[in-house]
């Protein structure tokens, strides 16, 4: 192998350490760093917080809505219900058997004027 040809002529000599200098950008990219950690840990927690409220509300959405259908099933089966209690049949039945009622003979119905 050849051997290099070494020029030291051209070596820079290092420089004096700039220790209060070097120690202020690490300061001011360590604080920036901080914030944006900071700031990214909130939005994140926000975002977390922002779904699980997002689920739990379309539980409940879906729980209200299931009552509701229940209860319209329920409210129409009590108006077929009263619909069904309700006929003049029903009621003049209920009249004869258990009350004892009869219709009006023509001497107990008085005509007012």
């Amino acid at each position: 192998m050849a051997q290099a040809r070494v020029d030291y002529g051209k070596v820079v000599a290092p420089r004096p350490f700039g220790g209060t200098q070097l120690a202020a950008n690490r300061l001011d990219v360590f604080r920036f760093l901080m914030i944006c950690m900071i700031l990214f840990t909130v939005v994140s927690v926000f975002h977390v917080w922002s779904r699980f409220k997002l689920v739990d509300l379309n539980l409940q959405i879906s729980e209200t809505s299931r009552l509701l259908k229940e209860t319209e099933q329920e409210q129409k089966r009590l108006k077929l219900e009263v619909a069904s209690l309700r006929t003049p049949v029903r009621i003049e039945t209920i009249a004869k058997n258990e009350l004892g009622m009869a219709l009006p003979t023509e001497q107990q119905v008085v005509l007012v004027k």
